[in-house]
């Protein structure tokens, strides 16, 4: 299967969908400032659904299947076991995450991971990697029905409902959503409100610490948690210290998103971050990188870099905790295998 998804031309033929342009696409400016590259979305196919992967997923997104008939369209629209594609079949494979389940963890994918897809389309994708769970964000097209709605407040009523229906009959349920901005009242609460319509019990986002006490009091007003992520040094929140002294004395339902790969990006070890933040951890963005102490090194396949998410799992195990623990593979494109293979990896260290 190749590693870029093809989408359906109007001509009947597929090609390959651009990838986005940087292997890291995001840029921290300091605390609560952010650049983000726009990635590129497939357009939606004309016509009839065709044959192959790229018709799979669209008749997937559009409803036309779900996940259990997952397996038998591949078979029809492939030509059988032997032309069925190989990347769907290795997503089939994929039983979860079981020892993750035996230890109560919610384990699931960051929407980033599949950032060249909208939402339901990453969704999906996680339906087939046998998990449950996906983080949002806000920038994120909807989906390729619709990519002219981005999944945040602003979706119309009917959107959200739809996306509800669509989510609850893949089995994937929207945990959490990374935010861009939290510093003004009345855009909280309009954020607010759309968070908890859409049944989330986090939002992801790194506000100034001048924002803390109007944010600590919507939180407990709409029973909702804040995790504060952490991007490489030298953003804003790359040390925990700082988030420490940010949150003294404050509501608890402020935590943390801790980021591995950013603080071993940032020379720090990941235990030893987890541990310093001992009673704030409200969720993770778990990954793999090429070379600690280096915040420019790409992600790499999980237990081939120097991330030590083994160790993750012992601390995670230690002080017997159940984050929201989110696999953000940041990659160009990958496919599920690709991710399949990382979820395996961490639901292995996590049963050791």
């Amino acid at each position: 299967m190749p590693t870029l998804p093809k989408v359906l031309e109007p001509s009947g033929g597929e090609r390959v969908a651009p990838a986005p342009s940087r292997t890291l696409p995001c840029v921290r400016e300091g605390i609560g400032n952010v650049r983000h590259e726009r990635d590129a979305y497939p357009p939606e196919g004309i016509g009839t659904f065709g044959r192959g992967e790229a018709a799979i997923r669209r008749m997937i997104v559009r409803g036309t299947v779900n996940r259990r008939g997952f397996l038998g369209t591949a078979l029809a629209l492939g030509g059988g076991v032997g032309l069925a594609p190989r990347g769907l079949f290795a997503a089939e494979a994929a039983k979860g995450a079981p020892n993750c389940e035996k230890l109560g963890w919610r384990f699931g994918i960051t929407a980033y991971t599949f950032r060249h897809l909208a939402l339901c389309e990453a969704a999906e994708q996680v339906a087939a990697l046998g998990l449950r769970y996906i983080e949002g964000f806000t920038w994120q097209k909807l989906s390729a029905r619709k990519p002219n709605v981005v999944t945040n407040e602003t979706m119309a009523t009917d959107d959200r409902k739809e996306t509800k229906a669509r989510l609850a009959d893949l089995g994937v349920q929207l945990v959490s959503c990374y935010c861009q901005a939290m510093a003004q009242e009345d855009a909280c609460r309009k954020l607010f409100d759309w968070a908890k319509e859409m049944g989330m019990e986090i939002l992801v986002a790194e506000p100034p610490p001048a924002a803390y006490d109007m944010v600590g009091k919507l939180l407990d007003e709409y029973q909702l948690s804040l995790a504060v992520h952490n991007h490489p040094k030298p953003s804003g929140y790359w040390n925990p210290d700082v988030f420490l002294k940010a949150v003294e004395g404050r509501t608890k339902r402020i935590g943390v998103c801790g980021d591995t790969g950013h603080w071993a990006r940032s020379g720090l070890k990941p235990a030893d971050a987890l541990r310093k933040l001992e009673g704030r951890i409200v969720s993770l963005h778990i990954k793999d990188i090429a070379k600690f102490d280096d915040p420019k090194c790409p992600c790499v396949a999980f237990g081939t870099g120097e991330g030590d998410l083994a160790g993750v799992a012992r601390e995670i195990r230690r002080q017997g905790i159940k984050p929201f623990i989110a696999i953000e593979h940041e990659v160009n494109a990958p496919t599920v295998a690709d991710v399949a293979a990382c979820v395996a990896y961490f639901d292995k260290v996590a049963g050791e």
